[in-house]
């Protein structure tokens, strides 16, 4: 990466801070996400598309961004993207300093990049690091990615959310998505083909309308020596209306053993929208049948 110190000014000119206020009443506060929320997002067009990840903005309306130069303008939320956990933005004008989007299908783990983040203001911070692993991800929280873009750690932790990591050209192939800094795999990214496999629909519609709609029952589930244990279940959701209960051990979906959390979540997506998923289930020493009937999950987060 040395002396692409012109490639890294680019990436900086086109990072924006980003600040949302949502309102307290909105499900994703409940769920510990808060109302006022600060990131970082990418511009990726000359007409001042930003993009960014889905939970920054998720409940708000508008934020405000902050430009390299300093200036704050208002942003329109464009589009959330429940599936891969984008969300996009969108400031007025033209000429806008940006980046290209990449696709993560040509990087190599061991490959340099560098990531970018606003600390507020005029401030952007930088470091170099290296892929360390391209696959598949599954979260506590019902969201799989079947590729992922794992990053080594740098000393960010400040804003780092929504913000792009870049190959040696400068081409943003991934959005950093969480940052785990006491972890082997620091830095989680959605990668580029994420947003370019969805960009029209997403500028279009607001939402992907080409793949079938995420579904979900509104739990945090880990898996323990080949069983899922649920770690809590979401305020209002369709598994807390079912009777679903955190320590509660999953034993089997729809008829079929479960030994891990991504299992579960495949057998609730093989649903239709509002059709019931049946869990067997081991509660204090007991076994139970429960129906949950699943949901598109941006109904539930709106």
């Amino acid at each position: 990466m040395n002396g692409l110190v012109h490639v890294l000014e680019k990436v900086a000119r086109a990072t924006v801070g980003i600040h949302c206020q949502v309102p307290e009443t909105h499900a994703s506060v409940a769920i510990g996400l808060g109302t006022d929320r600060r990131g970082t997002g990418t511009i990726v067009s000359d007409d001042g598309v930003i993009v960014t990840v889905n939970y920054m903005i998720m409940g708000a309306q508008s934020a405000m961004v902050t430009l390299a130069n300093g200036e704050q303008v208002s942003a329109r939320v464009v589009a959330r993207d429940y599936t891969t956990s984008l969300g996009v933005l969108q400031i007025d004008g033209r000429g806008h300093p940006h980046i290209e989007v990449a696709s993560s299908q040509e990087c190599a783990v061991g490959q340099e990049i560098f990531v970018v983040s606003s600390l507020g203001g005029e401030k952007r911070c930088a470091d170099t690091g290296l892929i360390t692993y391209l696959g598949p991800f599954d979260a506590a929280w019902e969201f799989v990615l079947e590729r992922c873009v794992c990053v080594t750690a740098s000393a960010l932790n400040i804003g780092l959310s929504g913000g792009p990591i870049c190959n040696s050209k400068g081409q943003m192939i991934a959005v950093c998505y969480l940052n785990f800094p006491d972890l082997v795999r620091p830095i989680l990214g959605i990668p580029g083909e994420c947003f370019l496999s969805g960009r029209d629909e997403l500028l279009r519609h607001g939402h992907r309308v080409s793949t079938p709609p995420r579904l979900w029952i509104g739990v945090l589930s880990y898996t323990l020596r080949e069983h899922v244990v649920i770690a809590g279940v979401m305020p209002g959701s369709p598994g807390e209306r079912a009777g679903l209960k955190q320590g509660d051990l999953v034993l089997s979906a729809d008829g079929n053993e479960i030994h891990e959390r991504k299992a579960l979540y495949e057998a609730i997506n093989r649903h239709r929208p509002g059709e019931r998923v049946q869990l067997r289930i081991m509660r204090n020493n007991q076994v139970q049948n429960l129906e949950i009937s699943t949901v598109i999950v941006d109904e539930y987060f709106g």
